[in-house]
């Protein structure tokens, strides 16, 4: 017997908490493999079904209660340090806010099975005031379903693969380095990702200051005033409902529905909160193929405009735009 299988089997359970526990807790480090492997081992009887199941359970519990307690404590700030952690980190906020808006706390019952989704759900949950005992069984099921689906699929696979000799052979002869080599290509194939999507960022963003000089210069009559649209979704409203001065908040989705209805004459800026500017980096580059060219995200987003002391206003406070006019219907409508 391979001595990777051998020492797997000998520390199973230790090694499944440990390594959901790493996961669970933010380092991208994929256990979807180390679960199924399991799996196919209970089938044979090496370990046993019950004890690799509490073992993932326990190491869930912890951790999401950890950033439950976190998101109750810190808010958005904890959120935003989860996603930044993420080889997700370009789409977790977005996906989790979303979900939450649609689903409620039901979101934690599949939040696991979709990459950036399953770490940020929890302190989300605490960010929202979801009590925690509620918290707490829905993530539970949900936990108890994801694990289940991988380590029962495993042991479906062990009892086909203890019926056929030669294919147990060479899945422990094997298993070992077809794991290594998922994990590290999962791994690179993120973080090129990650990197392509930076250096397009870093190549049409605008800069708070050159936002702000370019509104100087639109209130002494030099140039014209730009459109800047507000992406955050509601619950980046809790910690600062504020906006930039003549900011229209609008969805993602319902201003590239509208898209038609944007100013061409002037400069139109989208900001958001997520990491790397994400929403508004991306939908930037919607909008520049359905023919907005002059669109363009805010570097660093809300956050960075504030953290610059830049001026920021109520939302209730402003006035319509005159640029255009009908898009801030659709946006009232919407």
């Amino acid at each position: 017997m391979p001595i990777a299988v051998a020492f797997f089997e000998h520390y199973a359970y230790s090694i499944l908490f440990l390594w959901v526990l790493v996961e669970q807790l933010g380092i991208p480090v994929p256990s979807v493999p180390l679960l199924v492997a399991a799996g196919t081992l209970t089938a044979t009887h090496r370990i046993h079904a019950v004890p690799v199941m509490a073992s993932i359970l326990l190491a869930c519990l912890f951790a999401d209660s950890l950033w439950y307690y976190l998101g109750v404590r810190y808010g958005g700030r904890v959120v935003k340090l989860v996603c930044r952690m993420s080889l997700e980190a370009s789409t977790c906020v977005k996906k989790t806010e979303s979900s939450f808006s649609r689903h409620g706390a039901t979101t934690l019952l599949f939040a696991k099975f979709i990459p950036g989704l399953s770490t940020v759900a929890p302190p989300i949950a605490g960010q929202t005031g979801m009590p925690y005992a509620r918290f707490l069984a829905y993530d539970l099921v949900g936990s108890a379903i994801w694990a289940s689906a991988y380590v029962f699929g495993g042991r479906f696979f062990g009892d086909f693969a203890e019926k056929h000799a030669m294919l147990v052979h060479l899945s422990t002869r094997f298993g070992l380095l077809i794991f290594v080599l998922v994990v590290l290509g999962f791994i690179a194939r993120r973080i090129w990702s990650q990197r392509q999507f930076l250096r397009d960022l870093q190549n049409s963003a605008i800069t708070a200051t050159e936002l702000k000089n370019l509104m100087t210069m639109a209130e002494s009559g030099d140039a014209r005033q730009p459109f800047i649209v507000d992406l955050r979704h509601p619950l980046d409203y809790l910690p600062d409902p504020r906006v930039l001065p003549g900011a229209l908040r609008i969805s993602p989705t319902e201003l590239e529905k509208h898209c038609h209805l944007l100013p061409r004459d002037t400069d139109v800026v989208l900001y958001c909160t997520c990491p790397n500017d994400e929403t508004s980096a991306t939908l930037a580059k919607r909008l520049q193929r359905l023919g907005v060219h002059r669109v363009r995200p805010l570097r660093g987003g809300f956050e960075g405009w504030r953290d610059a002391d830049l001026p920021l206003v109520p939302y209730d406070e402003q006035k319509p735009r005159e640029a255009a006019p009908e898009l801030i219907e659709a946006a009232a409508a919407a």
